[in-house]
């Protein structure tokens, strides 16, 4: 699903990924590891979930890294809506909260992976994304 645009005379594979999450310091610490290790990616964020399905049709993301709890609603509602209208984006739930019942929730909402935050340490993050990322490319 990555979208391919035409640079100059070369073809370049754009990943888009949207991050939605309510701690400026996650998102940003996030957004600059994915930046460090994919220069091209377009990344983009979201802090609540009035703006996240206006900005998922608007920038049509491959990825979103979506928190599970937000200030005005829920990821695991939104992931439903999204997988809804765009059943090709990849969701990956991050959240704090790892339960059993969440992860059958997220599972049940259309979400493809479920990810605890403490993993952020062991890049298990980005291990994930790298490995969403090569599968895109292959397609």
């Amino acid at each position: 699903m990555a979208r391919v645009s035409n640079l100059s005379a070369d073809m370049t594979i754009v990943f888009k990924t949207l991050i939605v999450d309510d701690s400026e310091t996650f998102r940003h610490l996030l957004k600059e590891i994915l930046s460090a290790r994919f220069p091209s990616m377009e990344i983009t964020e979201a802090v609540n979930a009035s703006s996240v399905l206006e900005q998922v049709n608007r920038l049509g993301p491959d990825l979103i890294l979506m928190d599970i709890k937000l200030p005005d609603g829920s990821g695991l509602g939104l992931t439903r809506s999204i997988k809804v209208k765009h059943p090709d984006t990849i969701v990956a739930i991050i959240t704090a909260y790892d339960l059993p019942e969440y992860r059958y929730a997220a599972s049940k909402a259309g979400a493809n992976h479920f990810i605890h935050k403490d993993s952020f340490a062991g890049d298990d993050i980005l291990n994930l994304v790298v490995s969403i990322v090569s599968t895109q490319d292959k397609h």
